[in-house]
């Protein structure tokens, strides 16, 4: 049995609160008001509450930490504390066109201990509201889904493996690097599938439903939950040129123990021809 520590309660107890809004507004999805703010990047009235409610969540909380929000932007806290990395709706897209498939995402950050930026992330939570599902995790503590501990994949051969992955679109990811990686790992694979949440893609590598998963063009807010997931699992998490961050956003590749190393000799090779 897991034994939850307070900062993971707390996260959680603001995502549950978001999730029971978006999954209100979900069933309603056909009268939201929605405003576009760039290509293909659409904000609902939904979004909005969640990370509201999130904030006010988290602040009562924490007070003195910092935040790092998709909508709200960056808040500063007191100097030497960590901050909250949210995205309150991982998957708008899906979300608007009536399709399952979204989360809430939370993870904590600290600051580097010179002052020179942020570094590990220490804590997340990836939390589904159509399926009530809750993925946390803790650095040293592993990975869990409630309180079952989470592995990842124990496959070892590409062609019994499913790859997960985020297609370009409308200006965001790489389209000739995707293209190039698509047509080199697909013939290898047992499938690729993309759902279009980030968070719960790598959150399904850590449960060891994916054997790994690639994107380009991502935000912190969309993988720093799910970088930790499946490191705690067991897992790997690089950027494309096969190098562990805190957080892999611009280039993300997942995979298991097994075939990380092959995922990466395979994109490499493909973007480099």
């Amino acid at each position: 049995m897991a034994v939850v520590s307070g900062i993971i309660r707390v996260m959680e107890k603001a995502a549950r609160k978001a999730g029971g809004r978006l999954r209100r507004d979900f069933g309603e999805v056909e009268h939201l008001q929605v405003s576009r703010k760039g290509p293909a990047d659409f904000v609902s009235k939904a979004d909005q509450h969640a990370e509201r409610t999130i904030w006010d969540e988290l602040r009562a909380a924490r007070p003195d930490w910092g935040f790092l929000m998709e909508e709200g932007g960056e808040i500063a806290g007191a100097e030497g504390k960590p901050r909250f990395i949210v995205d309150p709706l991982d998957g708008t897209s899906n979300f608007l066109h009536g399709i399952p498939h979204f989360a809430v995402s939370i993870a904590v950050q600290e600051p580097k201990l010179d002052g020179s930026g942020w570094g590990d992330v220490t804590a997340a939570l990836v939390y589904q509201p159509v399926t009530d599902e809750s993925y946390w995790a803790e650095k040293t503590r592993g990975a869990w889904l409630h309180d079952r501990r989470l592995r990842v994949s124990a496959r070892r051969h590409l062609d019994e493996s499913l790859i997960a992955t985020g297609i370009p679109f409308a200006g965001r990811g790489d389209g000739g690097d995707w293209g190039k990686i698509y047509a080199a790992l697909g013939p290898q694979v047992a499938g690729i599938r993309r759902f279009g949440a980030a968070s719960l893609d790598l959150a399904w590598v850590a449960a060891g439903r994916y054997e790994g998963f690639w994107e380009s063009g991502l935000s912190p807010w969309d993988s720093a939950a799910g970088c930790l997931l499946v490191r705690e699992a067991g897992g790997f998490v690089t950027d494309w040129r096969g190098i562990s961050q805190p957080i892999c956003d611009a280039q993300v590749l997942a995979g298991n123990d097994a075939l990380h190393s092959r995922l990466h000799k395979v994109l490499a090779a493909a973007i480099k021809g």
